[in-house]
């Protein structure tokens, strides 16, 4: 029999007037572990994460435009309405009750900007592989074919639309009527890139809560000099350093991400 903390309880709620999905993996604790997926991801990509924080109540929300969360008719991905859609699922799904956030690349930098904007709300961050000084651009993704004949199909247009993380991309993969695509917003994905892009250090530096920041030696999104800056600057901060892990090492190392973290979790002793 497979625990529904291995698979989570798919669950909706409506966030200025769109509705958002999340998983609920349960958990025994009172404490909530709220994850938070990167562009183009998901929050089934947390399933064997979520399924160790035993003593944790785990939830992963499907941010706006991604898994099965609606996609905003106006491309609204803002800055503000990612830390809305935040604000609203603690509210009226959590019960208004401080969480623990932990987000990978756009939700690293929605959960410490959610922290700057909410401390009543964050008792601590873990901020995967994302720093406060974003340039990126993925304006290449509108080249992804909105279906596709074949899965096999769709995993080659990602190799030639120059995506080497080819199985993380799959896990949004899905199949209908009309073929094979993707969950998330192809055409919207840039638009949220571009409105993650900017200085954030005033961000950064506004919360007071824990914050571990996790970073992939080899990943392309963060250099190490400005992870370490990030540390130095920031009181109540650690830096986690895994030398063989790209972007997402809560992936490529889920041993090691799991135990970083649960040895952050268990410094804080909360209640």
């Amino acid at each position: 029999m497979i625990s529904h903390q291995t698979i989570g309880i798919r669950k909706f709620f409506k966030s200025g007037g769109m509705k958002l999905s999340y998983l609920d993996f349960g958990g025994e604790g009172q404490k909530i572990l709220l994850l938070l997926h990167g562009h183009m991801g998901n929050a089934r990509e947390f399933s064997t994460l979520a399924s160790r924080f035993d003593d944790w109540r785990v939830v992963a929300l499907d941010q706006r435009g991604h898994g099965w969360s609606e996609h905003p008719a106006d491309k609204d991905y803002s800055r503000e309405s990612y830390a809305a859609d935040i604000y609203n699922l603690i509210h009226q799904e959590l019960g208004g009750t401080p969480v623990t956030l932990l987000g990978h690349s756009l939700g690293g930098v929605n959960a410490y900007q959610f922290a700057a904007l909410y401390p009543e709300l964050v008792h601590a961050v873990v901020v995967e592989d994302i720093g406060v000084e974003l340039k990126h651009d993925i304006s290449f993704v509108v080249k992804l074919p909105e279906r596709s004949a074949s899965l096999q199909q769709l995993r080659e247009a990602l190799v030639r639309t120059g995506f080497r993380a080819v199985d993380y991309f799959s896990e949004s993969a899905f199949e209908d009527e009309s073929g094979w695509g993707f969950r998330f917003d192809i055409k919207g994905m840039a638009i949220s890139t571009q409105s993650m892009n900017g200085i954030w250090w005033e961000d950064w530096l506004a919360s007071t809560c824990p914050i571990l920041l996790v970073h992939g030696k080899k990943s392309w999104a963060l250099r190490l000099e400005e992870a370490e800056r990030m540390v130095s600057r920031r009181p109540h901060t650690r830096l986690e350093v895994f030398e063989e892990c790209g972007h997402g090492v809560h992936s490529d190392d889920v041993n090691g991400f799991y135990q970083a973290v649960k040895n952050f979790l268990d410094e804080l002793r909360l209640e």
